[in-house]
């Protein structure tokens, strides 16, 4: 299976758990701590300077369009 399609199905599920109330939805605390151990285990996934731009860059658009009213129109994966 290409990476598209497993993304669009993945993307399905989580919006599909949400509406359904059966997502679990992670505190800033919890999430911290899951990196932390993926990092200590050696998964996490190593961004580059490029990557990280690119998300740095799709969370502000977000942000900004959600404060003022609008949907996120970054384009970030979730369809």
């Amino acid at each position: 299976m290409d990476e598209e399609k497993q993304r669009a199905i993945a993307s399905k599920g989580g919006k599909a758990a949400h509406e359904q109330g059966v997502a679990n939805e992670f505190t800033p605390e919890q999430a911290a701590e899951a990196g932390r151990r993926a990092h200590e285990m050696g998964r996490a996934h190593e961004f580059s300077s490029e990557e990280a731009a690119e998300a740095g860059k799709k969370g502000g658009q977000s942000r900004q369009n959600k404060g003022q009213g609008g949907q996120d129109q970054s384009g970030g994966g979730q369809e």
